[in-house]
C-alpha cells in the first residue's frame, strides 16, 4: 500500500485509530515473546525494518548478497513470498509467475538464489540443501521462527519513523524500544533528517540510492509504480533529467493487468512519451508488453562500503 498521510505526524486521525496501534503494537510483542526461534547450520543475516512502507530494504538487501558474493560467499535469499501462491520453492525466474512467488523473490532472483516459503526455518534448510553458506532474509524481522545471527534495521532517512504510532494509526510494525533490543545495526538509506544515528545508540550505515545512468534521447516519461514510497521512483527520474508529463501510483505488490498496461502504453504514444517503472513493477509485466517499458535500475551507493563488509564478516564468523 501507498503510505498514509496521517503516518506521518500525530493528527486528529492517527490519535482516532492510536487504540487500535497500541493492539496492534501488543499482539506483535506477544508473538514475539512466546514464540522459539531455531537455528539452523549456517548464518543468517536479516534485512528488516520498523515500519511499514518503503524503505529500501529490497535494495538493500540485494546489495548486502553482491557484498558476500564478493568475499567468496554463496547466499541464498529467504522469502515468505508476499502475494504468491506456492511455498517451499526454489525460484525459477523463467518458469514462476509473480503470482505464484511473489514481485520481490523475482527480484532478488537476479542477484542470488531465492527459497519461498512463510516458514523461514524450513526455507532456510531447503536453501542449505540447494548449496547456501549464508540466508539473507529479506524482512522477517517481526518473524521470531528462525535464529538470526545478525539484524539489520533500514530506515528511510526522509521519513524516519513517522508519528511514532503502530499500524494503522502510524507506520510501526512494533514498539521502536523493544526492536532496537534485537537489532544488531540501523542502515539509513537517504538524508537522515530526523538525526536517527544519534537518536538510536547502535552501529550505523549509511547509503543513498543511486539510479543506473539512463541511454534514451527522448526525455519525455509517463511514469508508474506500485510500491511503498513512489514519490522516490520519481524523484530519482527527475534526478536522471527527466521530465514526468504524468505519474500513476498503484498499491504496494500490485499485479496489472493487460487492460491498465495497454492504457499506459496508448497514453505515452498519443504524447511522445516513454514509460518508465521500477525493477519490482518490472517483473510483474507480461513478457509480450514488455518491449513498451523502461526500467530505472538502482543501487546502494554505501558511505563506508569496507566498514559494511568488515562488521558484517566479522559477525557471522563468530
Amino acid at each position: 500500500m501507498k503510505t498514509p498521510n496521517h503516518w506521518k505526524n500525530k493528527n486528529f486521525i492517527s490519535l482516532l485509530l492510536s487504540p487500535f496501534g497500541y493492539m496492534y503494537g501488543f499482539v506483535t510483542h506477544l508473538r514475539l515473546k512466546y514464540k522459539t526461534s531455531r537455528k539452523v547450520s549456517v548464518p543468517v543475516i536479516c534485512i528488516g525494518n520498523l515500519t511499514a512502507g518503503g524503505t529500501g530494504k529490497t535494495p538493500v538487501a540485494i546489495s548486502i548478497a553482491s557484498l558476500l558474493q564478493q568475499q567468496g560467499l554463496t547466499p541464498f535469499f529467504v522469502s515468505r513470498g508476499y502475494g504468491g501462491s506456492l511455498k517451499n520453492i526454489l525460484v525459477n525466474s523463467s518458469l514462476h509467475t509473480p503470482q505464484q512467488c511473489g514481485d520481490e523473490p523475482l527480484l532478488l532472483a537476479q542477484q542470488a538464489p531465492v527459497v519461498v516459503n512463510p516458514d523461514r526455518f524450513a526455507g532456510a534448510n531447503t536453501a542449505i540443501n540447494n548449496g547456501a553458506d549464508i540466508i539473507i532474509m529479506d524482512d522477517g524481522f517481526q518473524n521470531p521462527t528462525l535464529y538470526k545471527d545478525l539484524s539489520f534495521l533500514v530506515f528511510d532517512g526522509s521519513f524516519g519513523v513517522g508519528n511514532e504510532f503502530c499500524i494503522p494509526a502510524g507506520p510501526l510494525r512494533e514498539n521502536i524500544t523493544e526492536g532496537l533490543k534485537r537489532a544488531d545495526a540501523i542502515i539509513i538509506i537517504g538524508e537522515d533528517k530526523y538525526n536517527l544515528q544519534q537518536r538510536f545508540s547502535l552501529p550505523c550505515f549509511c547509503g543513498k540510492i543511486k539510479p543506473q545512468p539512463q541511454n534514451t534521447k527522448n526525455k519525455k516519461v509517463i511514469a508508474f509504480a506500485g510500491i511503498g514510497n513512489p514519490q522516490k521512483f520519481y524523484n530519482s527520474l527527475k534526478e536522471c533529467g527527466f521530465h514526468l508529463l504524468e505519474t500513476n501510483d498503484f498499491p504496494d505488490h500490485h499485479y496489472y493487468n493487460e487492460a491498465e498496461l495497454n492504457q499506459l502504453i496508448n497514453k505515452a504514444q498519443q504524447q511522445d512519451a516513454i514509460l518508465y517503472t521500477t525493477s519490482k513493477d518490472f517483473v510483474k509485466i507480461p513478457q509480450h508488453l514488455q518491449q513498451y517499458f523502461h526500467v530505472l535500475e538502482i543501487c546502494i551507493k554505501w558511505e563506508n562500503q569496507q566498514a559494511l563488509i568488515e562488521f558484517i564478516i566479522n559477525r557471522v564468523k563468530k
